[in-house]
């Protein structure tokens, strides 16, 4: 510090005290000028430096002592009590250090952390930047199991029986006596449904159990069971000096390049969405609770699958994907050895690459979730040779550790791409060109198709361009010739699924193509959510994504609805757009619905005519003279109403309404309540026009 001539990296007294996860860009100021640009977020990066004081117990003495990142962003070093201990530059990666050589039992401990985010634009989207995912101390005997240290396999599987292999690895101490491993295998209510008891003096011990009547994991019925592993010096302890637990499905699944992707043995189409790392306002501080809601929000529109674009999730993203349901696409990397952005993760790929892929490898797979691996997207090695070298020594690698299905989203799935032509990739995973998707067989054959990046569709939350049914593809430009019209002034995009991106396609057109074909295995949509940075087809003063089915605080744009129509059974009918209009200006009505034969509109109570879906229609549409009043849509299934729905036009802002998601929070500093607030008029009805300021 110039003014005070202090050390600032070695003098804490003015630091602020803070809990992990932790995100300091999201506390900057936005910002064109900032390095990362609108696309990356908007927001400051810079360097940021990270220490804790703290004690070890005697007891700790004579074991050994771990610090465990699940992530830091980016270029991290990390130092105790003035030793470096090492660097990661890869921000999505888990890393853990021994500190046990390096501690104090006489005096307080310092761990040090620099994240070092300076280098910008290092990234497409917003990063975030510091120690943004969860850290632990671990402690341990000599004798233990390793970080990661067991792999769990499921074969023979059938409805009345299934074959459990449970490999672990652990240190055996200096001594390199026999131990003695004893795994129990629990289901989910907790009842014992194997054992099995070893010794070895080996580093590595394998262990294979039978379990009878195996409840299958399924996205319907995500079954887990545990695998609790205690390790014993002797046979006669009553104390292991280990124990770890790992969680497990037993499913089967395969790919057919006819038939698509069967779960169990049942054809099952993968409805997933893509989603990038941050929480919306959140930053990209880790929270279970907003990623929990945000799956939850997901399973009720009817979305089976994720794709962890594009960089290994939090670990916690997993754990919830294996409790609530969701197939994972579990994707490594964003770039190779060619770059995307200035200081990206090309300048490390090289060195890095192997041991970053190992690590996610280790730690990923045993989540029952992960039905495969994407080691890349759109990579710019797709147009030459070193495409074949690269995607053959990234699949040796994850086939060295595990043998589900591999994949990249290729943005030039043709078949003069060198990924694809080397033959390393179990699936052809295709980016968009959705023209393409009915050739598929004629361009690949034999091949097996996934989705794995798909639509692009354009909206804002409550805005309609119309008329509704002209589509537009924002930007154009001298090359994109297919687009009409001029973008919006205001930096809007209508809501009612006619706009996309040049390069892609409405939801609508894409869920069309995929719903019709058994081996157009399943899509995944980009995005799920809103996310900050890439504000396509703005720049400046727009930040964030248009991308989302659901926009960046959480609340469905009116096309959820029409997945939920489409992907599950509960009855829907949904209404738009608001009832707020100039007099006179005709406006077109949407509806979407399942469960029923047709849909009546009615306005002030007369009827506007009766519609029903033909041919590939996914809604039905009236095109109407506003007036002020009520909007009523009924639908009907063998001439008996399924739903009703009402649609008012709001009056003048009358007082806010706050509604909390949940009505009992946990007390750890860490749960959320997400409480919407409501601007509504003296009847109740959402003003939807509304622009009142509220400080909260």
């Amino acid at each position: 510090d110039v003014a005070t001539g202090k050390n600032t990296v070695t003098d804490d007294s003015n630091w602020r005290l803070l809990d992990l996860p932790h995100d300091w860009s999201i506390e900057g100021e936005f910002s064109k000028d900032n390095p990362a640009k609108p696309e990356g977020g908007a927001l400051p990066g810079g360097i940021g430096w990270y220490r804790k004081t703290f004690s070890v117990p005697a007891s700790s003495k004579n074991k050994l002592v771990y610090i465990e990142f699940d992530g830091v962003y980016q270029k991290s070093t990390v130092w105790i009590n003035g030793h470096e201990l090492g660097f990661r530059p890869n921000g999505y990666i888990g890393f853990r250090y021994e500190l046990t050589s390096y501690l104090h039992y006489d005096k307080p401990n310092i761990i040090a952390v620099k994240a070092d985010n300076s280098t910008q634009p290092n990234s497409r989207w917003y990063s975030g930047s510091g120690i943004y995912r969860n850290v632990r101390l671990v402690t341990t005997n000599d004798i233990a199991v390793s970080q990661w240290g067991t792999y769990v396999t499921t074969t023979n599987v059938s409805d009345r029986s299934a074959k459990v292999a449970l490999t672990t690895q652990f240190n055996t101490g200096k001594q390199h006596n026999p131990v003695f491993i004893k795994t129990i295998i629990y289901d989910a209510n907790g009842k014992e449904v194997a054992s099995d008891l070893v010794n070895s003096m080996a580093a590595t011990v394998s262990q294979q159990f039978i379990i009878t009547n195996p409840a299958l994991w399924s996205v319907d019925d995500p079954h887990l069971y545990k695998a609790v592993t205690k390790v014993y010096r002797f046979k006669k302890d009553t104390q292991p000096v280990d124990t770890y637990t790992t969680t497990f499905g037993i499913r089967t699944f395969s790919f057919d390049k006819d038939k698509g992707f069967i779960l169990n043995g049942k054809p099952t189409k993968i409805l997933g969405v893509c989603n990038h790392h941050d929480l919306g306002s959140l930053g990209a501080a880790f929270n279970i609770r907003a990623a929990e809601r945000q799956l939850e929000i997901l399973k009720a529109m009817g979305c089976n699958a994720i794709r962890t674009s594009h960089n290994p999730p939090a670990p916690e993203l997993l754990d919830l994907c294996d409790k609530m349901g969701f197939i994972v696409m579990d994707e490594a990397f964003d770039c190779w050895a060619k770059p995307k952005a200035e200081f990206d993760y090309h300048l490390y790929f090289n060195e890095w690459h192997e041991r970053d892929l190992t690590d996610m490898l280790l730690r990923d797979r045993n989540h029952p979730s992960v039905i495969m691996w994407s080691v890349g997207n759109e990579i710019p090695e797709q147009g030459d040779t070193t495409g074949t070298i690269i995607a053959k020594k990234l699949a040796a690698i994850v086939r060295k550790y595990d043998d589900r299905p591999i994949t990249t989203g290729n943005d030039k799935p043709w078949a003069g791409n060198f990924i694809i032509k080397s033959g390393a990739m179990d699936l052809v995973g295709i980016n968009y060109h959705q023209w393409d998707f009915e050739k598929f067989h004629d361009i690949f054959p034999g091949k097996i198709f996934i989705g794995t990046e798909t639509t692009s569709a354009l909206q804002t939350r409550g805005h309609y361009d119309m008329p509704s049914d002209s589509i537009r593809r924002w930007p154009n430009n001298k090359e994109m010739k297919n687009g009409i019209g001029e973008m919006n002034a205001d930096n809007t995009v209508s809501a009612y699924d006619n706009v996309s991106a040049p390069w892609g396609s409405t939801h609508e057109e894409s869920w069309k193509l995929i719903k019709k074909h058994d081996y157009l295995s399943g899509m995944f949509i980009w995005t799920g959510f809103d996310y900050m940075g890439e504000p396509t087809p703005y720049v400046w003063p727009s930040r964030s994504s248009y991308f989302g089915i659901i926009d960046l605080a959480g609340f469905p744009k009116d096309i959820y609805y029409m997945y939920q129509s489409e992907w599950t059974n509960k009855p829907v009918l949904h209404i738009f757009p608001h009832w707020n209009w100039p007099a006179g200006k005709t406006v077109d009505i949407w509806a979407y619905y399942n469960n029923a034969d047709e849909v009546e509109l009615f306005l002030n109570g007369k009827s506007l005519g009766i519609r029903k879906k033909t041919g590939e229609d996914l809604h039905v549409m009236w095109r109407v003279q506003f007036e002020p009043g009520t909007v009523k849509a009924v639908s009907r299934k063998n001439g008996k109403m399924v739903l009703t729905k009402e649609i008012h036009t709001a009056g003048a802002p009358a007082k806010i309404e706050l509604v909390a998601d949940r009505s009992t929070i946990n007390a750890d500093g860490k749960d959320l309540s997400f409480i919407t607030a409501r601007i509504v008029d003296k009847d109740g009805n959402v003003v939807p026009d509304a622009d009142n300021k509220i400080d909260f």
